[in-house]
């Protein structure tokens, strides 16, 4: 057993059964459906069909960040063990929590002086985020120390590539990801703009693509033309969907076709509640490694 704590946030997006079998911790985000709390669990209290179900029915939705209070008491729980940790949180162009994680860290490396808290802002989101939480673990796994992981999850971060879309469009025009013009106007012509995350880990339309066939077809040149080795791409490739498996079984297939030497062929995963009250159902997000993001 490793003597320094791997630790990450809900909106990995990957499966709880999936982080305790890695031995990975994590901290989960509150959220609000239709004026009722619940604990950002991957899925535990309430279904993600049944969440996502929800949204469909018009359900209204509110997440809030994880605040330092409970980042401070999350830590200490492995600190007061005499372990270090290293916590990787969601990109900080989409939350600030990287700055509740930061006050924790202060207040408690004051208290314990002996232990060290590393935090990496990933830059990433839902299984962008996993895919380099998964990759931690593995070295981490291979022996490698917490503060060499340390470095390499700051010098490697922006090699994680997310691609994505959406069949519906009414929640990215409601976060003001997409204007509400080009929403109404994509919505009646069945174009699914593709997105990407930044250096700065924002959410970025790209490309406008009319219809999901197309939109499935584009993840897969882009993957083509970015990952690690191109075709002969031997690494963990993700697709996480909201509410939408038919879809993300769709892109699953062409890229198993493409890309054959994924181990154990690319994996699907739910977009939890966090990300996917923002994204709405509908949307499907591709995450491999590749070339550094540069703008």
């Amino acid at each position: 057993m490793s003597k320094y704590v791997l630790s990450c946030e809900s909106t990995v997006d990957l499966t709880k059964s999936y982080l305790q079998q890695r031995h990975i911790a994590y901290i989960g985000y509150p959220y609000e459906l239709n004026g009722r709390f619940y604990q950002d669990d991957f899925g535990e209290t309430l279904s993600l069909e049944s969440f996502y179900r929800e949204m469909e029915q018009g359900a209204s939705t509110k997440t809030a960040q994880i605040n330092a209070y409970e980042f401070t008491q999350y830590f200490e729980t492995f600190l007061s063990q005499g372990k270090d940790v290293l916590h990787i949180c969601l990109s900080s162009g989409i939350t600030g929590v990287l700055n509740a994680a930061q006050m924790a860290k202060n207040e408690l490396e004051d208290k314990y002086p002996d232990r060290t808290i590393y935090l990496v802002d990933s830059l990433a989101a839902s299984a962008g985020s996993g895919l380099l939480v998964e990759k931690s673990a593995d070295l981490r796994d291979e022996g490698m120390d917490i503060e060499q992981l340390w470095r390499w999850v700051q010098e490697n971060k922006l090699r994680v590539n997310h691609w994505f879309f959406s069949s519906d469009l009414k929640y990215y025009i409601r976060g003001g990801r997409i204007s509400k013009t080009a929403g109404i106007a994509g919505t009646m012509l069945g174009i699914c703009p593709l997105l990407d995350v930044d250096v700065k880990g924002r959410l970025i339309p790209r490309e406008k693509i009319r219809g999901t066939k197309r939109t499935i077809a584009a993840l897969n040149d882009k993957m083509c033309l970015l990952a690690d080795n191109g075709q002969n791409y031997n690494e963990s490739c993700f697709i996480a969907h909201s509410g939408c498996a038919e879809l993300a079984m769709r892109a699953a297939e062409l890229l198993n076709q493409n890309f054959p030497r994924i181990p154990g062929g690319v994996r699907i995963y739910q977009i939890g509640a966090i990300i996917g009250a923002h994204t709405g159902p509908g949307t499907v997000a591709l995450f491999f490694w590749g070339k550094a993001r540069n703008n």
